[in-house]
């Protein structure tokens, strides 16, 4: 018989709806019309064993016995589903051909793959099986990917990968967490200090902005705007029109300015302004150039999630629950864990039938779908981009009675309407920019001028002070910082067109504008700008060498484990929300103010999350990864052994050890 392996019971039903009839429901399984089974995991079945499997010392938390290093890795089946793996187990001794369907991703490969190894299945039947990935849960696309079936062997790359993050996570978590938590007890703290390979330099990265501001100190600094106006005596089109312009001070006025290029004097302001009011300048350079925008490709997890954070106030995990619902229950979306933009070129054909789907499940996006061009292919069709899965976009389930909850709702039409924008054209418009000199300075006028709104007609119109409507951006704001409250205005869009000016043209300097200004403090995060951070982590970094080999896309954490990971920072009383702000707590910060460099910043976890991806996509061998993890692990016990936490003395809440036993996550 064929054994068909899912990640989860939804899947494995879903997977039994595509293949032969009758069924027969056994317990933990389904029997085909073919005599074919459909078995499944409940998520991971197997867990990295604690330490006292390995050795029965290791049940008292003591740092001599630091770092717990095994040389041969042991698998312990988790309480709850044991009784799921037997029946796994005696499914895959009967089966002749094992088929592993867990979700399209590192973990849903190395879930399926360590149920197989430890069920003792022979080195002939892990070297047949065939592996299956299902994006689409509605039953046509089950089939299309029953189809498709490749081997299971060209994922070991992926399963390596996943298999190094688990046992990195555990040494790290395991280690770090029994040296902080011995330490913090001896300087009388009550409770556990919890370390993460993932988690404590994102706590880092909270502290390290709270400190930003609370350490911050305003300081106040002026720009000089001018109103020029063209030559009144020239007729022609440019006689009577006027615009603002900045000043831009020179070399000159350098030790009046800060390090950021802000001018701190007002007295020079003034002096400048006086000098050029109601004098002649002329134009030094116009240029006008036509600008086409792409829309943004559609959703992977963290950009969605950033995107509802922003719109709708969610946190990562109300975003990650509702595209699970919306994926395995309604069957409206596709895989929604996925790290990628793109889509397969052949599902380019689907966008009609998508289309249609959207037009019956939901009224709000009509006047969007009239504008798409369904023969028009955006770049998010791209073969070369995509790996295991691709982006989130939905199905072509067209719902009836369907009752959606307002989270899951408002989800499904940011997948839906990021889908359309595939569909409409360039956002186009002509930049302008215009350098003048009036009395020997310099004043450069810059705006944006909409030509057509493309696929920003697809959003909610957005006011900017100039009266604009220019259509909400869609670009998330990875930073979540600024450093002055200076306004953006050379980036607004101006409701006039600027005419073609020339070199030399006469101006007239009309009016001046002295304007007062204060540095502002970096903002504090919020649920969009802590994930936003934690996918672009390479702007975190502090060591040069280690952001250069930095993708920009490299990020702490995977797609899946994100939002978990923050809402462990809450739990564990590191972490505080109030309104929409993040903030550390007392023993967050006390826990990073104390530990080394090394640990509380990203750069090391950073590099970790991008060599991890290096060894999915065969670049970095396995044993490679771990010989140079296992040696910073050395390193950074013996750095942390001394530390000491006497700010936490007193606080903490005690803690009752199962078995000796405490699980440490990423």
């Amino acid at each position: 018989m064929i054994l068909y392996i899912a990640e989860k019971p939804s899947l494995g039903r879903a997977l039994a709806e595509a293949l032969p009839k009758p069924h027969k429901k056994g317990d933990g399984f389904i029997t085909l019309g073919n005599g074919d089974v459909v078995s499944w995991c409940i998520g991971h079945l197997l867990e990295q064993a604690e330490p006292d499997a390995y050795h029965p010392d290791y049940k008292k938390w003591n740092v001599n016995h630091l770092p717990i290093i095994p040389k041969e890795w042991k698998l312990e089946a988790k309480s709850k589903t044991r009784k799921q793996l037997s029946t796994l187990k005696k499914l895959i001794k009967q089966a002749k051909l094992l088929v592993n369907v867990g979700d399209p991703d590192r973990e849903g490969q190395i879930l399926v793959d360590e149920v197989i190894h430890y069920s003792g299945a022979s080195k002939t039947k892990i070297a047949a099986a065939q592996r299956c990935l299902i994006s689409d849960l509605n039953t046509a696309a089950v089939k299309k990917s029953l189809s498709n079936l490749r081997q299971n062997s060209e994922f070991i790359p992926l399963a390596a990968s996943a298999l190094a993050r688990a046992r990195a996570d555990w040494l790290y978590g395991m280690n770090m967490t029994r040296l902080c938590t011995v330490q913090g007890q001896k300087s009388g703290f009550k409770g556990v200090l919890s370390i993460g390979r993932v988690q404590t330099p994102l706590l880092g990265l909270v502290v390290k902005r709270d400190d930003e501001i609370s350490h911050f100190t305003a300081k106040p600094f002026y720009e000089l705007m001018v109103r020029l106006t063209t030559d009144a005596d020239k007729p022609g089109e440019k006689s009577d029109y006027a615009f603002d312009a900045k000043w831009k001070p020179s070399d000159a006025c350098t030790d009046y300015m800060d390090e950021e290029g802000r001018v701190l004097s007002r007295q020079l302001v003034e002096n400048v302004a006086s000098r050029v009011m109601n004098q002649n300048g002329h134009v030094v350079k116009f240029s006008a150039n036509i600008k086409k925008q792409a829309p943004p490709l559609p959703y992977n997890l963290s950009s969605l999630q950033i995107d509802a954070a922003k719109r709708f106030g969610l946190s990562a995990k109300q975003v990650l629950d509702s595209c699970q619902q919306l994926y395995e229950r309604h069957k409206l979306i596709t895989y929604p864990r996925s790290d990628c933009r793109y889509l397969p070129k052949e599902h380019f054909s689907d966008a009609k039938k998508i289309i249609a789907a959207i037009a019956n499940n939901t009224s709000n996006l009509t006047e969007t779908i009239n504008l798409c061009d369904t023969s028009k292919k955006s770049k998010a069709w791209d073969d070369k981009k995509i790996s295991a899965h691709h982006a989130i976009i939905p199905t072509h389930k067209q719902y009836k009675n369907c009752s959606l909850d307002r989270n899951e709702s408002n989800i499904y039409q940011l997948i839906a309407r990021q889908y359309l924008l595939q569909f409409l054209p360039h956002f186009e418009y002509r930049q302008v920019q215009v350098d003048s000199e009036i009395a020997g300075g310099l004043f450069i006028a810059k705006r944006k001028e909409i030509i057509n709104l493309g696929w920003k007609s697809a959003f909610p119109p957005t006011k900017k002070k100039d009266g604009v409507n220019t259509g909400e951006n869609n670009s998330s704001d990875t930073n979540g910082s600024n450093n002055s409250n200076e306004s953006s205005s050379e980036n607004e869009f101006s409701d006039s067109v600027m005419p073609t000016l020339n070199k030399g043209d006469s101006l007239l300097c009309t009016d001046t504008n002295i304007i007062d200004k204060q540095t502002s403090p970096p903002k504090r995060f919020n649920d969009a700008s802590l994930l936003a951070a934690m996918t672009g982590i390479s702007r975190y970094v502090s060591d040069p060498e280690i952001r250069k080999t930095l993708r920009e896309t490299d990020g702490l954490g995977t797609e899946a484990t994100r939002a978990g990971i923050i809402e462990l920072l809450f739990s564990r009383n590191y972490l505080i929300r109030k309104g929409k702000e993040i903030h550390a707590t007392d023993i967050g910060k006390q826990l990073i103010n104390n530990l080394p460099d090394s640990v509380a910043l990203p750069d090391m976890t950073a590099q970790w999350e991008s060599q991890l991806n290096a060894i999915s996509q065969r670049e970095l061998a396995y044993p490679q990864f771990m010989h140079t993890m296992t040696h910073n692990l050395n390193q950074l016990i013996d750095a942390t052994s001394g530390v000491v936490f006497d700010g936490l003395r007193g606080k903490g809440k005690a803690f009752v050890k199962r078995r000796g036993k405490r699980k440490a996550k990423a």
